[in-house]
């Protein structure tokens, strides 16, 4: 098993990565010194694959564990479920020392984790992550949040778990589209620090493709060292985290005015950051040639790289991109790229810039 730290002071936890981690719940949790009430808050997805094995650990080590099962999507990242989940926790007397477990990918985990923060002014929480884009991004880090119908994530705290247990079983079973969308976010980290990570998804992109065990896993831990050091740099995204939203300015955009239907968070960060590239290229210099390989390991991926909008779908993604979180006195910053491997924050984009990116234009990967 790898385990990756996260260090921050008397809040530190530690992320396991490995198989057969689901089963061995309990247990990990015995070792934090938490109350016996627990609640484990998944999905209809994944609450029927992995429910009762999480629960039946918990009961083995003596904890009392409750299931509450939300509905799976984008769109239950909302108040009303969280509503729900209050009653219910309410209704099985959960106290301050109990604990809550996210059990699924990172809708849960963001949900899961804003209920932790803010029932009886926090619970601790422990993260289960089932998808890759969860085990490698938004299990970790302590951003929890809910999706407004102005936009994505405009409602959260930041309430860090206690514990990770990224188990690489429950990959097996996750669709291929969504294993595809959290290749997205793999492939962000190669971008935004780590140059030789890049390289190195382009050599192994058909074993990763192939869910490859070995390869999966030290992918996976590279993935959360970087964003570990970053974390512990910058929590509260007050400069440096902001280089983790490479991509996500437009991406977030984009999945607001679908609805949060047609595009998953993977799929409209790919899109979001080929057109982060392309701005890179435009007001940072960054080499063409390294612009063509951002587009190709995407496109490679099997993910979308291009966005196909009319001039009033223009408009309705440039107002989207005004009430995201990012936006400081009125004006969109972005995360831009000088090369691969090495960003930069806060960057003012021209409005005629951004607008040549969103016009559709030939993909240099078009016959």
């Amino acid at each position: 098993m790898g385990i990756v730290n996260v260090p921050l002071g008397n809040r530190s936890y530690k992320i396991n990565i490995g198989a057969g981690l689901v089963h061995r719940l309990g247990a990990e949790c015995a070792r934090l010194g938490l109350g016996t009430r627990c609640a484990i808050i998944s999905d209809t997805n994944v609450a029927p694959r992995f429910g009762k094995t999480a629960h039946e650990a918990l009961a083995k080590a003596g904890f009392a564990p409750t299931l509450i099962t939300i509905p799976a999507g984008e769109t239950a990242k909302s108040l009303k479920t969280v509503e729900a989940c209050y009653n219910q926790l309410a209704a099985q007397r959960l106290e301050r020392k109990s604990f809550i477990v996210a059990l699924g990918g990172g809708v849960v985990g963001d949900l899961a984790g804003f209920v932790a923060a803010t029932y009886l002014r926090g619970l601790p929480f422990v993260q289960v992550p089932t998808t890759l884009l969860a085990q490698v991004d938004s299990s970790v880090g302590g951003k929890v949040g809910l999706n407004l119908k102005a936009g994505k994530n405009l409602v959260g705290a930041f309430h860090q778990p206690r514990l990770v247990l990224c188990d690489l079983d429950t990959l097996a079973s996750l669709p291929m589209r969504e294993f595809r969308a959290g290749l997205a976010e793999v492939i962000k980290y190669g971008i935004i620090y780590d140059a030789r990570l890049f390289q190195q998804l382009e050599r192994d992109l058909p074993k990763l493709l192939l869910r490859d065990t070995r390869a999966l896993a030290a992918v996976i831990a590279r993935c959360c060292e970087i964003k570990a050091e970053v974390v512990q740099q910058d929590e509260t995204e007050g400069g440096l985290r902001a280089i983790l939203n490479f991509g996500h300015t437009i991406g977030h955009a984009l999945e607001a005015i679908s609805h949060y239907g047609k595009y998953l968070h993977g799929e409209a960060i790919s899109i979001g950051q080929v057109a982060a590239a392309e701005l890179s290229a435009q007001i940072l210099d960054l080499p063409a040639p390294e612009v063509a390989r951002i587009e190709t390991i995407f496109h490679r991926a099997g993910l979308p790289t291009r966005l196909k909008l009319n001039p009033p779908q223009r408009k309705k993604l440039l107002t989207a991109m005004q009430l995201d979180k990012k936006v400081s006195g009125g004006e969109v910053k972005f995360v831009l790229a000088r090369r691969l491997g090495a960003v930069e924050f806060g960057q003012r984009v021209p409005l005629a810039a951004l607008e040549r990116c969103l016009t559709p234009h030939p993909s240099p990967l078009t016959p």
